[in-house]
């Protein structure tokens, strides 16, 4: 976890990198981190539909991890699937998760997978902002200010859908 300030850092990516881990287990801009929200959620909760038609927190859960997993490819070169023609199984893949201890793995590695690319963000090195992402038309700058906006989207949704079963 990232321990200084957005004031105290000097680089873009070390911004960018604050910003998502604050995100996901900091204090977050817009209220609770993903971790926090996510932290009472029980297996049976995050399978319910309150919403008809809608997707459930474990979708989401599974939807951000397969992103974040897209992400971090790109960084080593790896094109994100093309869009809007990406399969919906890749953007939103088949969830099978029955159980309160798969369900608790699937939070812990959608936490851990987006505290990684925050480490690799941080790491990544200015100079290599403005290169275009593999697969899209875009920058890394925007790759990675768009994780920590997909994260916190994301957040809302799920933190709303909690809302509705407690």
């Amino acid at each position: 976890m990232f321990r200084h300030s957005s004031s105290e850092m000097k680089s873009e990516c070390q911004r960018s990198a604050w910003q998502l881990a604050s995100n996901i287990d900091g204090d977050a801009w817009y209220g609770d981190s993903l971790r926090a929200i996510l932290d009472d959620v029980t297996a049976e909760q995050a399978r319910a539909h309150p919403i008809p038609n809608a997707h459930s927190i474990l979708e989401i859960v599974v939807h951000l991890n397969a992103w974040i997993t897209f992400f971090s490819r790109a960084v080593e070169g790896t094109p994100i699937p093309p869009w809007p023609t990406m399969p919906k199984e890749l953007d939103w893949p088949p969830v099978n998760v029955n159980d309160d201890e798969a369900w608790r793995e699937s939070v812990r590695s959608l936490l851990a997978n987006h505290l990684q690319f925050a480490e690799r963000i941080e790491h990544f090195g200015d100079e290599r902002l403005d290169e275009t992402v593999p697969g899209r038309r875009y920058n890394f700058s925007q790759l990675f200010q768009s994780a920590s906006l997909h994260a916190a989207y994301h957040a809302g949704q799920i933190a709303l859908l909690k809302k509705m079963l407690t």
